[in-house]
């Protein structure tokens, strides 16, 4: 390994992420506007991108607050979306566990569903690479995707209504997923709990509150776990 080889990991890690600008900056701008129009002034809007970083989640809260949900229902369903982060970071800690706990801290604040999603399968197909070089990726993997999520927000606060609804931003909800959770599907289990939340969420829509969601991602885990635990015991 050379001295430069971290930076090297960074740059690299900008360049594939350099993509998901395209559906992240659509997507941060349909917040701003979605949060101005549930009547969220700019502070609000803002302090849930920054601190949050996590769209598909505070999509969920901000429909449930407008529908005027109890707080623990916007609470429960915003956390259960979210839950996909803590097995982010179990996923992740063999390969950085061993960086100082600043990096660590940067680092779970900015694992999103793009940059775990390229900084995993970057470290599956190079795994001799060094903390440093791992934990350089995943920064340059951050560089173009978190400024382009706040950045967008704010900008869809600025224009707000401005925004034809002809152009469509919402695409970018989908098509994120799609791109991120089509490579991921490699084994039976991981295809069992994408079905499994497909046909869940569809059989419970009428639940109220986005109360499906929750239904729909418990059972998802659980049929995924079971499938993966009945592979094991046959190998």
């Amino acid at each position: 390994m050379t001295p430069s080889s971290p930076r090297t990991a960074y740059l690299r890690g900008i360049r594939t992420a350099l993509p998901f600008v395209i559906v992240v900056g659509p997507f941060g701008l349909l917040f701003g506007v979605v949060g101005t129009e549930a009547g969220l002034n700019i502070a609000q809007v803002m302090g849930f991108t920054v601190l949050v970083i996590a769209g598909a989640s505070q999509f969920t809260a901000l429909q449930l607050m407008a529908d005027n949900a109890p707080t623990f229902i916007v609470v429960a369903s915003a956390l259960a979306v979210n839950l996909r982060m803590a097995m982010y970071s179990a996923s992740l800690a063999p390969h950085l566990g061993a960086a100082p706990v600043w990096q660590r801290a940067l680092i779970a604040y900015m694992n999103v569903d793009q940059t775990y999603a390229l900084g995993h399968a970057d470290y599956e197909a190079n795994p001799r690479q060094s903390t440093a070089e791992k934990v350089a990726f995943f920064f340059g993997t951050s560089t173009p995707i978190i400024p382009v999520w706040i950045g967008a927000t704010a900008l869809g606060i600025v224009l707000g209504e401005a925004i034809p609804p002809a152009l469509g931003l919402d695409f970018a909800v989908p098509i994120t997923f799609i791109a991120l959770i089509a490579p991921a599907l490699r084994t039976i289990a991981h295809v069992a709990a994408a079905l499994t939340s497909v046909v869940m969420a569809i059989t419970l829509a009428f639940l109220p509150w986005n109360l499906w969601l929750l239904a729909a991602g418990l059972a998802a885990m659980m049929v995924g776990a079971e499938v993966e635990r009945r592979m094991e015991a046959r190998r």
